[in-house]
């Protein structure tokens, strides 16, 4: 859902990657080892208890959200004007005076989707609504409304809350998508019980921020002036795969 600065790059390429890190990995690799067993243990019962995901997909989805957080894969290039401030120097009885201007010059940003906090999430959306949801329903339609005001709620209430953080990006509070996806499918549940809960909240959550966050406000980027903007952000469960997986949780332990 958030867009955040990575490294400067020349020119359009097929995938840019986050400057690799030593500590940072070696960071990670240590949490891994250590909670492991936990980790992995809630990350399947979300994703293939609650959610419905295939079983044999499990180590997939995985391994792409860790070593696909830090692939970006570019899709458009936005230019703007923007004033540049340019010195003129000029000598005058060996004195040097240097003379401010400024002119108008171009910035490019370039726009990337992050492979685990964007690409991932979005298949697994996909997934739920052409099969796991019919599969799990009764009434195929009562579920896609259902779906669909779930969704429509999150993306008005995450477009609204969206700000532009000169230099980063467009951010969101973290817990806010999360909650109103929880809220307004226990909403719904009341209204009228819903079959699969869990399927529509991860659906509704993921592609509400997606939506509400960055594709609403891609005509805002180049106020931003970041030199890339990512939408999904920089995290492996940051941005729009922490809603999704959020969402799901904060369902699972209220209904």
């Amino acid at each position: 859902m958030r867009h955040r600065v990575k490294h400067m790059v020349n020119g359009p390429r097929r995938f840019l990657f986050r400057p690799f890190s030593f500590l940072y990995y070696g960071v990670l690799l240590v949490l891994l080892i250590v909670v492991v067993p936990v980790f992995t243990g809630l990350f399947r019962d979300i994703l293939v208890e609650g959610v419905g995901l295939p079983p044999e997909a499990f180590g997939a989805v995985l391994f792409l959200s860790l070593i696909g957080s830090s692939v970006n894969i570019p899709l458009t290039t936005v230019e703007a004007k923007v004033p540049i401030q340019t010195y003129r120097e000029v000598r005058f009885f060996f004195v040097t005076w240097r003379i401010p201007s400024v002119e108008m010059g171009i910035r490019k940003t370039y726009v990337t989707i992050n492979l685990g906090g964007a690409v991932v999430p979005i298949l697994i959306s996909a997934y739920l609504i052409l099969f796991s949801i019919p599969a799990c329903s009764p009434n195929i339609f009562d579920s896609y409304v259902k779906l669909l005001v779930v969704l429509l709620t999150v993306t008005i209430w995450t477009h609204r809350n969206a700000r532009i953080i000169k230099g980063l990006g467009i951010a969101t509070p973290m817990f806010g998508p999360p909650a109103t996806t929880a809220f307004a499918t226990l909403v719904l549940d009341v209204i009228s019980p819903i079959s699969c809960p869990t399927q529509i909240a991860y659906v509704g959550g993921t592609l509400g921020a997606l939506i509400g966050a960055d594709l609403l406000n891609l005509n805002k980027l180049p106020e931003v002036g970041a030199p890339v903007a990512s939408i999904g952000g920089a995290g492996t469960f940051d941005g729009i795969y922490l809603t999704g997986l959020l969402s799901v949780l904060l369902v699972l332990l209220l209904l």
